[in-house]
């Protein structure tokens, strides 16, 4: 193309085959994250408790104009955390002990439902119920402690 064409200086202009659509969303295995969630979808997000940089000095225009102190700034510091003792699992004194052992699964489970879908009649007598799988949305604090044993593994 040259300029006669209206195209600018002879420079390359992708033609509309160079150009792609937006992919959307990468899969789960194109990701730097794994939690454990295949879908990037059924990954929930929470919101934060409170405000950033709100309580922060220089939010408005006439905190930037003024300036922070020297005291100011100083009151924003942070001590450099110390060196915690073992891997942080299970190191208090007076706790059940390691964290992490064999009863304890892995692999997180996903919501459990009983037979009757919470709407049927109750047919099953037992207290049993099948992994649907994870939900599409964040998992409540109960749900996200329901891991999955392997079996083979427990002692005793």
């Amino acid at each position: 193309m040259d300029s006669a064409d209206g195209w600018g200086d002879d420079v390359y202009q992708p033609d509309a085959s160079d150009i792609q659509d937006d992919a959307g969303l990468l899969d789960g295995e194109d990701t730097l994250e794994n939690d454990g969630v295949e879908d990037p979808l059924d990954r929930g997000w929470s919101p934060p408790d409170r405000p950033w940089a709100v309580e922060h000095i220089g939010v408005t225009a006439a905190e930037r104009r003024q300036g922070e102190s020297l005291d100011q700034r100083l009151a924003e510091e942070l001590p450099d955390p110390g060196t915690p003792d073992g891997d942080g699992l299970g190191d208090c004194d007076g706790t059940d002990g390691e964290l992490l052992d064999n009863e304890v699964g892995a692999m997180r489970s996903g919501r459990l439902v009983a037979p009757d879908e919470g709407v049927h009649e109750d047919e099953e007598s037992a207290l049993i119920a099948t992994d649907v799988g994870i939900d599409g949305a964040a998992a409540s604090a109960e749900e996200a402690a329901m891991h999955i044993v392997d079996e083979d593994a427990l002692s005793g």
